[in-house]
């Protein structure tokens, strides 16, 4: 039976296809579908992007100020020299 209902799906979507110019390319249904799942991924990573961005504290705290000033590293130690 699955046979029958394919082919009765494509008897009519034949006189459909004959009304499409074939000289005019479409991106068509399945075009628009994968343009539409990658707006909507887009959309979700600018958010979760922004809500991240918001948990971001950018300003230093005077201990960090004070141990890059004089050089040292996270933690109070030194960092090792280059050469």
């Amino acid at each position: 039976m699955p046979d029958m209902s394919a082919s009765l799906a494509l008897t009519h979507l034949v006189p459909l296809a004959k009304e499409v110019d074939e000289n005019k390319v479409t991106p068509g249904v399945l075009g628009f579908i994968v343009f539409a799942v990658m707006a909507l991924a887009v959309w979700g990573l600018m958010k979760s992007m922004n809500r991240h961005m918001g948990k971001v504290s950018f300003e230093q705290d005077s201990e960090n100020e004070a141990a890059s000033a004089d050089g040292s590293g996270p933690g109070g130690k030194t960092a090792p020299a280059k050469g």
